[in-house]
This record gives structure tokens, C-alpha cells and sequence, in this order.
């Protein structure tokens, strides 16, 4: 097992677990990671996704399992940051009837998964359906550019 940069996750963990009990004059390190930073990472490397090209367009498959499709966000950040995102939440009649689990092995929390797209995808022609626990986003592809015609100079006799 590397140890070498053990160090730095546990200052990780010490942030996560002890942030809201820190004292006021223990100055943060801010050489370590946000907890939202933490948390998208961690969701982020939990949802599977599929990218497939297509001649006209960019599909995007991702694993939401439990998530009704009205809690499912899709975004565009920054112009060209896909986003899609949603959270699977533990079913709070269960909590309240004296119910508890025994197991407890299926994923809740953030579901997310971010994509850079490329210059050519039509950000006003993004489609998004959720079946299955499945999303299918689809984003079009802008048509290739018309090759520029070269342009012609008259040469004046001086």
C-alpha cells in the first residue's frame, strides 16, 4: 500500500468530518478540498455514463436508478458544460413507522455527471428522456461550416 500521500487524506477527512465543530481561531487549510468539492467528486465517480457520436449528434447515457424523471436537472454551464444531475433519497415512511434497515446496499445521495461539449454541439437542440432509471440526453451536432471561397484581389497597374 503507498502511504505517501496519506498526509493529505487525512487533512481531507479531518475537513470533512470536523468543519462544523472547528474552532473560530483554528485557521482552515485551504490547501485541501471543499466539502462540496468532496461530495461532487464522489458523485461524480459514482454515476456511470456512456458518450456515443453519432454523424448529427452527441448521445449521453447515465445510470440514475430510483430517480423520477421530474427530479432529474439538466443543465448547460458556462456555455458549454453539460450537467446532468439529480439525488436518490432514502424513503422517509420507512423512518417514520419504526421501520429499519438490516442492509442496506443500494446507492442514495447525488447522482451527477459533468461534460465538456465540444464546439460543434447545437446548445439550442439538447434533448433529454428518462425511462428505466436510465437518462438518454441527446445534443445536436451544429452543421460543418461552408468552406470560404477565396477571394479575389484586382491588381491596379501603378
Amino acid at each position: 500500500m503507498d502511504f505517501r500521500n496519506a498526509g493529505n487524506i487525512f487533512a481531507v477527512l479531518e475537513d470533512m468530518l470536523d468543519l462544523a465543530e472547528q474552532e473560530p481561531e483554528k485557521p482552515r487549510n485551504n490547501n485541501n478540498p471543499s466539502r462540496a468539492y468532496v461530495r461532487d467528486a464522489k458523485a461524480m465517480a459514482a454515476t456511470p455514463a456512456d458518450v456515443v457520436e453519432y454523424p448529427n449528434a452527441y448521445v449521453f447515457v447515465v445510470d440514475m436508478p430510483g430517480i423520477e424523471a421530474g427530479q432529474i436537472k439538466v443543465q448547460v454551464e458556462n456555455d458549454n458544460v453539460l450537467v446532468l444531475s439529480g439525488e436518490r433519497r432514502r424513503k422517509e415512511e420507512i423512518k417514520e413507522s419504526g421501520v429499519k434497515y438490516v442492509r442496506m446496499e443500494r446507492r442514495v445521495g447525488k447522482f451527477m455527471r459533468k461534460f465538456v461539449l465540444p464546439e460543434n454541439a447545437n446548445l439550442d437542440a439538447i434533448s433529454a428522456v428518462a425511462k428505466d432509471g436510465v437518462l438518454t440526453v441527446r445534443v445536436e451536432k451544429l452543421p460543418p461550416p461552408k468552406p470560404k471561397r477565396p477571394k479575389t484581389i484586382h491588381v491596379n497597374v501603378a
